[in-house]
């Protein structure tokens, strides 16, 4: 051989192909979009990216996030595609932009607002409304540029609230004619390429009004006329998350939707402290489906659910104080003035609010045992010695006054930790249990969603920095089995076969890793949303290259301008000839 011979050759990395298997050294070429060579490579590429010292991995496949309306103006998906995200897969929980009808716009967007925490300003001035049906808003989205591949779920919130109207909204129970039509419908999505149906039974998810979402109290006869539509189509995955608060009768309902379609179901499972046990008794039920030969599956974080509070937050500990609302919206300059005022501070600190018993907003506002200094890099298993209840009790002053030195921080800049889900313990051994189950998945980025409180779109990069190599506080894990957890494993949950492993034939969506300086950096807020919208980002040093469909999409985390990405269409047959030479257990 001679010449430029291929497109692409990485080379000398140490390669982690996504089945699970042990890593080896090896060149990979890439021609036309598809892994061509894996092993000694004699031909030169076009482009050549030494990996020596350096780790090469399929790109990540992200089953759940929310870029539902961002991804009609934002090419990129980030902070997605800051964490090695070669796929993303919206339209989870069951809230999402289609179908709507037209004069139904502003309600969708509220609902979105409030579910997912993305300002109605930017939602507003962003999309670009043109679409009604489900298969339309796919049009718009295949029309738009992508640096990566997205896939779509149908939200069952906007296809209620579509059918139904009012009624839908006030959560009264679906008619077989509503069945029907709401069945057709996600047929019509499925055949156009919809990935799966998605669907939310929890309280905490609301309008921008308080109001329940419009699936909250779904009947089964509903969601099993739905379950039953899918299973007729042969397509699609299920998706959803639940309260389960009577876990068993709950639980089969839900499998029933599994029994009737036959198709996969993964859901969200999270240790909630006022619930603390649920989640395992959850699991308990999915092991003993998935045992009987059911596709089910536990969708599960390598985290806490981590609320970022501070006064650029959207939360912050003292909300629910009246003397505190007199200057929160006010510029941060202000507020920092206001809060350093000895008169203002201590009528402050004097103020006991009424915090409405059993509700999340009053753990985040009193629970000082889980609030944490974040830190840079951040430490997300941070110690109970290291809370604010207890820096506040070494230092002889009470939680509050040790949370407005620590918010004072960095004028007024700075961002505390809490840990809301998956942190009863103090630490991430239920995470570890929750992680290493049989039938789980690594999901819950929730990229796109949450853009003032969270950013746990960076999981894939914890999973690899903190259990793959950091952790001090428990045992790790393997990360041959945590990149096959977030890659082969993943794109086979909702049906992709066509990528997540390195081998000849397959999608050449590549990760190159400075494995050993992979390091994330702090949250922080910006505003550059549509309208001038905040959000949160979080940025990671070490990822030296992202290919997406053969072509560099990322440099050190930052765009190249490709734009080689596409909407996936329906689920994705394994290339003919490809041949995968290991399996993960």
């Amino acid at each position: 051989m001679s010449g430029q011979d291929h497109d692409i050759v990485i080379r000398s990395g140490t390669v982690y192909d996504g089945t699970g298997g042990k890593p080896f050294q090896a060149d990979i070429a890439i021609d036309n979009g598809v892994i061509t060579a894996v092993g000694d490579v004699p031909g030169k590429g076009k482009e050549e990216i030494d990996a020596k010292g350096q780790i090469v991995t399929p790109g990540f496949v992200d089953v759940h996030t929310h870029y539902d309306g961002q991804v009609t103006w934002d090419p990129y998906l980030q902070p997605s595609t800051f964490h090695g995200v070669t796929t993303a897969v919206m339209g989870n929980c069951g809230v999402g932009f289609a179908p709507c009808r037209p004069d139904k716009h502003d309600w969708l967007i509220g609902l979105m607002e409030g579910v997912e925490d993305i300002p109605g300003t930017a939602l507003v001035e962003g999309i670009k409304w043109g679409w009604e049906s489900f298969p339309e808003y796919m049009n718009t989205v295949e029309a738009s540029p992508l640096a990566l591949d997205v896939g779509l779920q149908v939200p069952h919130g906007a296809l209620r609230a579509y059918v139904m109207g009012e009624r839908g909204a006030r959560l009264e129970p679906a008619t077989p004619e509503d069945t029907a039509e709401m069945a057709r419908l996600v047929k019509e999505a499925l055949e156009a390429g919809a990935l799966g149906f998605s669907t939310s039974r929890t309280e905490k998810h609301r309008d921008k009004h308080g109001e329940h979402t419009p699936t909250y109290k779904s009947e089964q006869a509903e969601l099993h006329g739905i379950a039953k539509a899918m299973g007729e189509t042969g397509k699609g995955v299920l998706q959803l998350i639940a309260d389960f608060r009577d876990v068993d009768t709950e639980f089969a309902m839900l499998r029933g939707m599994v029994e009737i379609s036959g198709r996969p179901l993964s859901l969200t499972i999270e240790q909630d402290d006022r619930y603390p046990d649920t989640w395992k008794r959850v699991l308990e039920n999915i092991h003993d489906a998935a045992e009987a030969g059911l596709p089910v599956k536990g969708q599960v974080p390598p985290r806490p659910t981590g609320v970022l509070l501070g006064l650029t937050s959207t939360l912050n500990p003292f909300l629910m104080h009246q003397t505190f609302r007199q200057i929160w919206h006010a510029p941060i300059e202000k507020q920092v003035e206001a809060l350093r005022d000895p008169e203002f501070r201590a009528k402050l600190l004097a103020e006991e609010p009424d915090y409405p018993e059993g509700e999340i907003v009053t753990m985040l506002c009193t629970a000082y045992h889980k609030m944490f200094e974040l830190g840079d890099p951040p430490n997300y298993e941070p110690a109970p010695e290291d809370s604010v209840a207890a820096m506040a009790e070494r230092a002889g002053v009470s939680p509050r006054e040790m949370l407005l030195e620590l918010m004072l921080k960095k004028d007024g800049h700075a961002l505390l930790y809490f840990p809301l889900m998956n942190y009863l313990a103090g630490s991430l051994d239920d995470v570890y249990e929750m992680m290493t189950h049989k039938h789980t998945a690594f999901g819950l980025g929730d990229g796109g969603a949450h853009v003032g409180i969270l950013c746990d779109a960076s999981f894939p990069s914890t999973i690899l920095t903190h259990w793959g190599r950091d952790r001090t506080r428990g045992p790790k894990l393997p990360l041959e089995w945590l990149i096959n957890r977030q890659t082969q494993a993943n794109a086979e949950l909702v049906g992709l076969m066509d990528r997540g492993v390195l081998a000849p034939g397959m999608k050449a969506d590549v990760n190159v890793i400075d494995f050993e300086n992979l390091r994330l950096r702090a949250p922080e807020i910006v505003h550059d949303l549509p309208a001038g919208g905040k959000r949160l980002i979080q940025k990671a040093d070490g990822y030296t290259a992202t290919i997406i469909s053969g072509q560099v999409a990322f440099r050190s985390g930052e765009p190249t301008g490709v734009l080689a990405g596409k909407l996936l269409r329906g689920a994705q047959a394994r290339p003919d000839g490809a041949i995968l030479s290991t399996a993960a257990d």
